[in-house]
């Protein structure tokens, strides 16, 4: 059994003109056997990290190895393929490591391999190899801000296979907001990342981050922690465009997926989340200017969360978040499945009153069913002086997990229509209303 993690690497230029690839790959031995996909193996120089000393025992720090054959398959032959070769059956334990370029060749390959053979056929679907944090905390200081894992400024990153990343996350929660570094796998301004495959469990904070990315596909992850474990984000997306995130398992102690502030064209499918706190698009206005728009959630299950499909704000922040839909969302006994907070304020303690809000418009809600936990399913909190407008509530049924036990919605400040709805929602304003003053 083995890991595959495949990396496609390019020099980060806005000009985009000289591409790198990257693949990083821990096989089985019956790799061979596979039809996955193929790797040329013509004018390519290998680098083996246990060649530059990896130990592969889950003791060692194998960080520099790693960072040195990196370094050395980075600056190879230009125009040429590199190999950085892992071998399969080991456990390696990174410190924090920064992988980033420009690289000289024009394809980098991290795999094991088999040179006999000039065609290699990768295998997807063995999981042996592993990658881990170090269990003690000062191991985790280093010199590219509080991630663990970070690939920042790589053009054509794909990031692919069956392996786990284990965070180490218990020696963490306790104390959640002393020194805990968040998150464990970050990518920083990168430009055509695939995401997929991976199982990445029990990080310290949040699992995965997508910051200042720009043409991103992430599918067919598992994403697992406790339901206890604090600030455990599976996802979280800022300042980012063009974003795909599908078919996936997200199981943990916070948000299944976030949806932060500079983001925009963003589709979120086919997710199994819980537990959980659901799939946020926030919070937002925490402290200043926040924009998201064109998000589009279907087809997800929230199974057992704290909130099913969320928008948090802050008083007193401002922008705006536009055009939303969330359409095809099953629930099965989740509490607060349906809910818009522009009063969000986790700490409970000194709490902003602000006449400034961020504003919500164009948000659609369609063909959602399922099951509640609590009573109040549909919560439409809006700002009492900035309005929420233009919400369309269609075709949602929601009833108690509980049989017999009456459900309802309510509403503040917000404008819009409720069609077939259970339910019955009869506190959205027309939008044809005043809708944008405070309340009388």
């Amino acid at each position: 059994m083995g890991l595959c993690l495949y990396l496609t690497y390019a020099s980060f230029t806005f000009m985009q003109i000289h591409f790198i690839t990257l693949l990083l790959v821990l096989l089985t031995s019956s790799a061979l056997s596979s039809t996955t996909s193929r790797i040329s193996l013509v004018s390519t120089t290998i680098f083996d990290v246990v060649q530059y000393g990896a130990k592969g025992d889950g003791i060692i720090d194998d960080s520099p190895a790693f960072i040195a054959a990196w370094k050395a398959a980075c600056q190879s032959t230009p125009n040429t393929t590199s190999i950085l070769n892992i071998p399969v059956g080991r456990t390696y334990l990174l410190k924090p490591i920064a992988f980033s370029g420009p690289c000289k060749p024009s394809k980098i390959f991290v795999q094991n391999i088999r040179l006999a053979q000039p065609t290699l056929k990768l295998s997807r679907k063995q999981v042996a190899g592993n990658i881990v944090g170090s269990n003690n905390k000062t191991d985790w200081m280093s010199n590219h801000g509080d991630s663990w894992l970070l690939f920042s400024m790589v053009s054509g990153l794909t990031v692919s296979g069956n392996g786990q990343i284990d965070g180490q996350g218990p020696i963490w929660w306790e104390n959640a907001c002393i020194g805990t570094p968040s998150p464990a796998l970050q990518f920083k301004r990168c430009i055509g990342l695939r995401l997929s495959g991976l199982t990445h469990v029990n990080s310290p904070r949040v699992h995965i981050t997508i910051t200042t990315c720009n043409d991103v596909i992430v599918s067919n992850l598992h994403i697992i922690a406790p339901e206890t474990s604090p600030n455990t984000d599976g996802i979280d997306i800022s300042g980012s465009v063009n974003v795909n995130i599908r078919d996936s398992i997200i199981a943990t102690g916070d948000d299944c997926i976030a949806i932060g502030g500079g983001s925009s064209y963003i589709k979120i499918s086919g997710i199994m989340c819980g537990p959980g706190h659901g799939i946020s698009i926030g919070s937002l206005g925490h402290g200043g200017t926040d924009v998201v728009e064109n998000v589009d959630v279907h087809n997800c299950t929230m199974i057992k969360t704290l909130t099913g499909v969320r928008i948090k704000t802050y008083q007193g922040g401002t922008g705006y978040a536009n055009k939303i839909s969330f359409t095809g969302i099953k629930f099965d006994a989740v509490n607060n499945p349906i809910i818009i907070d522009q009063y969000y304020c986790p700490s409970h303690k000194g709490c902003l009153t602000s006449t400034s809000a961020v504003n919500l418009s164009d948000i659609t809600y369609r063909g959602i069913s399922g099951t509640s936990n609590t009573d109040n399913v549909i919560n439409l909190s809006c700002s009492k002086t900035v309005a929420c407008t233009n919400i369309v509530v269609d075709s949602v049924h929601i009833k108690s997990a509980i049989p017999g036990r009456k459900v309802y919605g309510s509403c503040i400040n917000a404008c819009g229509r409720a069609t077939h709805v259970q339910p019955y929602l009869d506190c959205l304003k027309p939008s044809t209303d005043l809708c944008n003053g405070p309340l009388s």
